[in-house]
């Protein structure tokens, strides 16, 4: 069914679970206001940032009591004001940043990434839901319901049929998401398949059908609401950060609801899991209320590629890198929101606050803690053994059915391998980041720089010794070189030969050596010194001139 267009090629599939965080660089004054400039950076990659300024759109929330600072009429260009406002401001967007449920609402994300999210979604969803019913002319478009889902991405109606008017469908209509593996044919094939798929704790659904750009789902309506909505006892059809952002009581589920919708939840979990059907979409507000049975919902969300509500939790813990330990992971925050009313402060969590039962407290360690989070998450067979489950009575007899053809098994096997190996190069990128980031705090702290200083001097002081020494050495080898430099002094010169006397003859014959030698140990012996005449000799010392 050709309803929906085909994306452009080149189309960037963005993750929108992708932390976004955001510093102020600087500020500049123009005429009578103050313009604060702001570097966004997506993940981990410092490469991957950009600036925005004005944040005038973004104030529209600040009736969730967020720490906004103050205005001044007066004054207001004064360089004190402006910096402590730029602190105030700064504070403001870590607040709304490191908020799970405000990090991912539509006004947050165009504020920060104008670029990546300057199409209007209800727009384009509003045609091809449009286009669809040109084909179906049985239903009808009640009303939108707007915002009631925390995906920008996908966009929900209530629905009608003609001949039915008390009948009540909603119509959820999705973009593709960055871990769609399957190919477009497999793809179609597998949602379709979801309508005839037959468990007691999975939401019918009425009718499925995707092409190579979105989906379209549609499903009855319950007036109960989902399983959040119970938790915060909020009107289904309010906006999604209305209804969970700022809850005015917080108050957890009894023990009995906690044992019998954690048992159903485990169930179905198990059957997906034995089926080779990837799921990774496990949060409260996809559990749907029918009567006292828990029922899972956005069994397509996996088959898009949409990322998961819990994602930017669990890419931080490189133990959690299966589908099955991401549900697993996803039960444990469920378990936490029905036992206290509310999700987790942080995770890992350290310590719980008092439960309605011991039980309740071991099945979260095994799940939430450090020491479970660094070892890898339980299996669901063995949550199913623990004790807040195992004594659950299951009244429902209903027999589950979903036969997937074998040919999608393999496909949906292949897929599945290819979500866990994004995810399993995220958590490498983050780990590799959070080393890198522990190593400079180390070596900026305090401590860290008292230490460099003192190896420091001790350095210094070790090469002055060294360079005096070696400084002596090169002295008393100048000083042996120089005295080797000079030249010796000259021979004392020969004694005059003795004249001979006249009236002797020496006749012109070889001398005869051993008459030589004796005649000069006889002139040794008779020498004196009194004979001998002063010389007059050069001083090599003085330079001489020329």
């Amino acid at each position: 069914m050709a309803f929906m267009e085909k994306p452009p090629a080149g189309k960037v599939l963005l993750d929108d679970t992708v932390p976004l965080t955001a510093q102020i660089e600087a500020s500049q004054s123009l005429h009578s206001h103050t313009e604060y400039i702001i570097r966004v950076q997506r993940g981990v990659s410092t490469e991957n940032s950009w600036q925005v300024s004005n944040f005038s759109s973004l104030f529209k929330i600040s009736t969730l009591s967020l720490p906004l600072p103050p205005k001044k009429l007066i004054g207001n260009m004064e360089r004190e004001f402006i910096a402590e406002r730029q602190k105030g401001l700064q504070a403001y967007l870590d607040v709304i940043t490191t908020h799970h449920i405000l990090s991912n609402c539509e006004l947050v994300k165009k504020f920060l990434d104008p670029n990546s999210y300057s199409v209007n979604y209800t727009e384009i969803a509003l045609q091809h839901v449009s286009m669809f019913f040109r084909s179906e002319p049985k239903w009808e478009v009640a009303e939108p319901l707007k915002d009631i889902g925390w995906r920008i991405r996908k966009k929900y109606f209530l629905m009608k049929i003609k001949n039915q008017p008390k009948e009540r469908l909603v119509l959820s209509w999705a973009d593709l998401g960055p871990d769609k593996y399957l190919s477009d044919r497999d793809l179609q094939y597998a949602v379709k398949l979801l309508s005839s798929c037959s468990h007691p704790y999975i939401y019918k659904i009425t009718f499925a059908t995707a092409n190579e750009s979105s989906a379209l789902v549609i499903r009855p309506f319950s007036e109960k609401g989902t399983l959040k909505d119970l938790i915060y006892k909020a009107k289904p059809k309010d906006p999604f950060l209305k209804k969970y952002c700022n809850p005015k009581k917080i108050q957890g589920l009894e023990l009995q609801q906690i044992k019998t919708y954690g048992r159903q939840i485990l169930e179905v979990l198990k059957f997906l899991h034995e089926k080779g059907f990837p799921y990774g979409h496990l949060h409260s507000a996809n559990v749907m209320l029918d009567g006292d049975t828990c029922k899972l919902l956005d069994l397509e969300n996996s088959l898009l590629g949409l990322p998961s509500f819990y994602r930017s939790y669990f890419s931080q813990f490189r133990k959690i890198n299966t589908l099955e330990g991401v549900d697993v992971h996803c039960f444990g925050h469920l378990l936490y929101e029905m036992t206290y009313g509310r999700p987790p402060d942080t995770i890992p969590v350290e310590s719980f606050p008092p439960a309605p039962s011991v039980f309740v407290v071991s099945v979260l360690e095994s799940i939430l803690t450090c020491e479970a989070l660094k070892n890898g998450m339980p299996t669901v067979s063995r949550l199913l053994q623990m004790p807040l489950f195992s004594d659950v009575l299951l009244t429902n007899s209903e027999k589950p059915q979903f036969k997937i053809p074998t040919k999608l098994k393999e496909a949906l096997k292949i897929s599945k391998e290819c979500i866990e190996k994004r995810l399993t190069e995220e958590q490498k990128l983050i780990h590799q980041h959070r080393r890198l980031t522990r190593a400079q705090s180390h070596h900026g702290s305090e401590e860290e720089k008292k230490k460099r200083k003192i190896l420091a001097r001790k350095k210094s002081k070790r090469s002055a010794n060294e360079s005096g020494e070696e400084h002596s050495a090169k002295y008393s080898n100048s000083n042996n070189s120089g005295a080797s430099s000079i030249p010796p002094a000259p021979p004392p010169p020969p004694l005059p030969p003795a004249a001979p006397s006249p009236s002797t003859e020496v006749p012109p014959a070889r001398p005869d050596i051993s008459a030589g030698r004796g005649a000069l140990l006889s002139s040794i012996q008779n020498f004196q010194k009194g004979t001998l005449k002063k010389t007059q000799t050069c001083d090599y010392s003085a330079p001489r001139i020329s």
